[in-house]
């Protein structure tokens, strides 16, 4: 069943929905450019991870231990005095480890080159005290200063903007927008290639880097969305 909508579908992107459409779009991402990379490129799929405060509500959210019965009066200067143990409350903070899969273009040299990464970016990349956000900025910050092309593809409206182009620009140049995709290229450093999309449009096909003197790759992120639309339970 396709679906009701033209490009991105709003209702995916509740947090009910928006992990498994993530981590779809990803594998399809990968799955759509192997078939269209020359050689000597291919795409893999890589993954980091990390623990994050739970948000899952857990009963109590206090234990109280019960203590020991004290023992024999302690002595002290002649005078029976009564102590009792101390017993401490446990909180428990529970942990989740949290996972977030992206897409790599390689091409086998002598050796093996990153050519190009692609982050779908996720609720947590964009939420301010998350664990997620701060890895996937100091990542971000890392690749925008290497010679590895970066590309960004945001389909939340929540959260705070986080691609590496900064949203006033982008907007003063393309106008106001839903979603959108940042693409950086190392070899043109002071360049962001952004892709403004509305609600009411279809994802972009986008040119992807490859090494200079190499021609774009085409992404057709609708196809890829729609490959997602139709195979998961939405």
């Amino acid at each position: 069943m396709p679906s009701p909508f033209p490009g991105m579908d709003p209702y995916l992107e509740h947090p009910d929905f928006f992990p498994g459409l993530h981590d779809r779009m990803v594998t399809y991402i990968g799955e759509s450019l192997q078939g269209r990379l020359p050689d000597p490129y291919y795409a893999d799929i890589a993954e980091r991870s990390w623990v994050e405060v739970s948000q899952r509500y857990i009963e109590p959210d206090v234990e109280v231990l019960r203590g020991e019965r004290a023992g024999a009066p302690e002595l002290t200067g002649g005078v029976a005095v009564a102590t009792a143990r101390a017993t401490p409350v446990v909180v428990t903070v529970p942990h989740d480890e949290r996972r977030e899969s992206f897409v790599q273009i390689f091409a086998r040299r002598p050796g093996e080159q990153l050519v190009t990464t692609i982050e779908v970016l996720s609720m947590a990349n964009k939420t301010p005290g998350e664990k997620g956000r701060d890895l996937y900025l100091r990542k971000q910050q890392e690749l925008l200063d290497s010679r590895v092309h970066f590309v960004e593809i945001d389909l939340l409206r929540g959260g705070e903007h986080t691609t590496a182009v900064p949203r006033r620009r982008a907007i003063a140049k393309a106008g106001p927008f839903d979603y959108h995709v940042c693409v950086h290229r190392f070899d043109h450093f002071e360049d962001f290639f952004v892709y403004p999309i509305r609600f009411q449009d279809r994802l972009p096909e986008i040119a992807l880097p490859l090494l200079p003197g190499d021609p774009d790759v085409p992404l057709d992120l609708q196809a890829v969305f729609d490959r997602c639309y139709d195979s998961g339970p939405y």
